[in-house]
């Protein structure tokens, strides 16, 4: 894309934020509030969208595929072609893992954002083993914590909404109001009927939708008042396993303490440190459908947007790059 920006050069850039084609690339790039020229690539194996989000001049990098190994490949091409990005994020779409037993009540079209707490780094690669007759899920490896830059910027971001000063809302507006055609790719808020949590056991009875699955299966739970996405703040997992089997998921939340699943973070994380930030379309179950994912990747993008523009300029020229 281009502008009548004026070219930068690679070293010009400092934030990057990696995202999925597609579905979750389009809300990511609405985000920008100014375009850039493209620069040429090295070896012209990524795809990159260059912009200004605030003070900082932001390049997206785009994965081509889901997995782990595609993401690592993107990831170090990048760090080859931009030689000054200090800042990553990594913003897409996972599966929730609610536990409303102990309070964590997440819904679709929600945000989690992977914050460290105890030996976990914000986000855990785990694998599937055997144990005594039993499956289990245990960590593999260990992965890197976003950088205290980052880290600081989530806890004024935390401060800010405990204050009702959530402009997420606002971000998602100016987006549907700048780009009108994203409301005819579902890029607005869904039904809250359409938000339908059954328990882990019930199993979807075929079709594109829930209409043939018991309604007695249901979790009961509060409507909301507000249809604002609610932020999360927890341990998300990263595998190359595609979790879609709501018992599956609840074992995997009890085992590593998870709020949400993904396909892509432990491939950069292996390479250099992020921030991941994930718009919740589903529960990791068999019931998952795509109508919530353009949603769900919108909001997400609206908190990288929210963050990146609380983040001072001297943040980001006072330390040294990620290479």
């Amino acid at each position: 894309m281009s502008s009548e920006h004026t070219a930068l050069r690679h070293e010009d850039y400092t934030i990057a934020c990696i995202c999925p084609m597609g579905v979750e690339q389009a809300p990511v790039e609405a985000m920008l509030d100014e375009f850039h020229p493209d620069l040429p690539s090295k070896r012209n194996q990524n795809s990159y969208t260059l912009g200004r989000i605030g003070v900082h001049n932001v390049v997206i990098a785009i994965l081509p595929g889901i997995g782990l190994s595609s993401a690592a490949a993107v990831a170090m091409q990048l760090l080859n072609d931009f030689p000054a990005i200090q800042l990553s994020l990594l913003v897409g779409i996972g599966g929730g893992l609610p536990d409303l037993e102990h309070g964590v009540d997440i819904r679709l079209g929600d945000v989690v954002v992977g914050k460290p707490s105890g030996t976990f780094g914000g986000v855990v690669e785990f694998a599937c083993c055997q144990d005594v007759g039993r499956i289990r899920y245990e960590r593999v490896g260990r992965l890197q914590r976003p950088s205290d830059v980052l880290l600081a910027a989530v806890t004024r971001m935390e401060a800010r909404a405990r204050r009702g000063k959530n402009r997420i809302p606002k971000h998602l507006a100016d987006m549907l109001e700048k780009y009108p055609k994203m409301r005819e790719g579902n890029y607005t808020h869904q039904d809250a009927e359409d938000d339908q949590l059954f328990r882990a056991e019930h199993d979807h009875r075929g079709g594109t939708d829930c209409r043939a699955c018991d309604p007695a299966q249901i979790v009961p739970r509060e409507p909301r008042v507000d249809s604002a996405p609610v932020v999360h703040y927890g341990t998300i997992g990263s595998s190359n396993v595609v979790v879609k089997d709501g018992r599956v998921r609840d074992q995997l939340r009890n085992d590593l303490d998870l709020q949400c699943v993904e396909m892509e973070a432990a491939g950069v994380l292996h390479v250099f440190p992020g921030l991941v930030v994930r718009g919740i379309c589903d529960y990791a179950d068999s019931h998952k459908n795509k109508r919530w994912q353009p949603y769900a990747a919108a909001a997400a993008a609206a908190y990288m947007k929210e963050l990146v523009s609380m983040i001072p300029v001297s943040d980001t020229k006072s330390f040294l790059s990620l290479r």
